[in-house]
């Protein structure tokens, strides 16, 4: 489609002096592009066979703090290089940056060979297991955002305190207040669709200043490459109109947090066979389907991690605020962290509503995959769907309320060991137990608001 580069076009693009500047960037273990810049005559000479970076990149924490411990990077193995090779079918044209492509990379050890942790790689293993059993997977992953009137400088001057949001009441579906963000909006919209990237829909949510926007369903690997694109092209694009973005899961204890819900159906390995359906079935849904079901059901808290990455993660995990609570399914009900949509309907699916806006989609997809295919090798069966409010139904499957708590199921998960192997595993929990030891030993506001005086 549209923005899209093949080798030719791209050598095209560079002889007529239009594009001059190509991005090749991996995805981290956060979901953050990282990468280098090259011009564009040196990546068509050499560098769209790969190049090199430090293998710290897949062991360091959100602020590029190279983290002690780790076994795969560390100081005594010196921290060497990782080969990043292009994947030439995501090259693309990057319409908010002038003269710029942009290609995603794969990270590769020095026999070039994937590196087992690495998001993107994980993601390709269990996809490829899917398709040895005929099936694909198709993923559609909503993100949502707080937009301000504020520069991220500015942003940064006030240390994020009393921030100016684009809206100073709830807008969603508000087509007055969304007006009024239409220049950024705008912006995102047609920059995603310039870069290849099919836009369906922008809207306003529930949050003052917040927005949601959706793009089309596809391939579980080309729409966790879109999703990672997409969070960096939003950010770029309002910083390029002296505004700031947040994809923090809750930025303030008082206004809505931010999703990502990932939408999963499998079709046969044609692409046109809907594997979820069946007209027969109460609902629609087809024996794997329900299989598939229980098996994320089953091990939803042992993949939350995966779902909800940071301390800050389980702060938008509230009831009543349409983030959920509790790890069941139900049709069409947005209490539930897992509901069906489109019910008997060929566009019937699961909608998976656990993810914060903070996820890497790599990550996300891989263990919402490996439930699923477990449900469906055991034959899991499917509990009954929930009729009513979440919330307030007892004795229901929770999800982990802590990071600590998620780090745990995440540890001692057969079934994820089984699925990505014990060295994958650890290298994450090691992930999850630094983020949760820098947060234990910091001073908060909230600590020194309360104390100061009184304690």
């Amino acid at each position: 489609m549209s923005g899209l580069l093949t080798m030719d076009a791209l050598r095209t693009e560079v002889a007529e002096q239009r594009i001059d500047t190509v991005v090749v960037a991996m995805t981290d273990m956060v979901g953050q592009l990282i990468g280098k810049r090259f011009q564009a005559e040196y990546f068509l000479e050499a560098t769209h066979q790969e190049t090199h970076a430090c293998d710290y990149l897949l062991a360091n924490d959100i602020e590029m703090e190279p983290v002690p411990g780790f076994a795969a990077a560390n100081w005594e193995r010196g921290y060497g290089d990782l080969v990043l090779t292009p994947d030439l079918s995501t090259l693309r044209q990057v319409p908010w940056l002038p003269g710029t492509a942009l290609v995603l990379a794969d990270a590769l050890d020095h026999h070039h060979e994937p590196i087992p942790h690495s998001p993107r790689a994980m993601l390709k293993r269990q996809l490829a297991k899917l398709e040895a059993q005929g099936m694909r997977l198709l993923c559609a992953s909503e993100l949502e955002f707080y937009l301000f009137n504020e520069s991220y400088e500015t942003a940064r001057a006030k240390r994020y305190h009393a921030l100016q949001t684009s809206s100073s009441y709830i807008e969603d579906y508000h087509i007055f207040q969304t007006t009024k963000e239409e220049p950024v909006m705008r912006a995102i919209r047609t920059g995603l669709q310039g870069a290849g990237i099919p836009v369906e829909s922008s809207k306003g949510e529930w949050g003052p200043g917040q927005a949601e926007i959706n793009v089309r369903y596809a391939d579980a690997l080309e729409m966790a490459d879109r999703h990672v694109i997409l969070k960096n092209a939003v950010k770029e694009i309002a910083h390029a109109q002296g505004r700031a973005v947040t994809f923090m899961a809750k930025w303030r204890e008082d206004l809505a947090g931010s999703s990502s819900h990932i939408h999963q159906s499998l079709r046969d390995a044609s692409g046109t066979k809907a594997l979820f359906v069946d007209a027969e079935d109460t609902h629609g849904m087809s024996e794997l389907m329900r299989w598939y079901l229980a098996g994320q059901l089953t091990h939803a808290r042992d993949i939350t991690f995966f779902m909800a990455p940071f301390v800050n993660s389980y702060k938008r995990f509230q009831s009543s605020t349409f983030a959920p609570t509790r790890a069941v399914w139900s049709i069409d009900n947005r209490t539930a962290g897992f509901r069906i949509c489109g019910s008997n309907s060929k566009a019937i699916r699961i909608e998976c509503r656990i993810g914060g806006a903070d996820l890497n989609p790599y990550l996300a997809f891989t263990a919402l995959l490996a439930a699923g295919m477990t449900g469906i090798e055991q034959k899991l069966a499917l509990e009954p769907a929930l009729v009513g409010n979440a919330y307030e139904t007892g004795r229901l499957r929770e999800i982990p309320a802590t990071l600590r708590e998620a780090t745990e199921t995440f540890r001692q998960s057969r079934m994820l060991r089984s699925a990505l192997g014990n060295a994958v595993v650890d290298h994450y929990v090691h992930a999850a137990e630094w983020e949760q030891r820098e947060y234990d030993r910091r001073i908060t506001d909230w600590e020194l608001h309360r104390g100061f005086e009184r304690a």
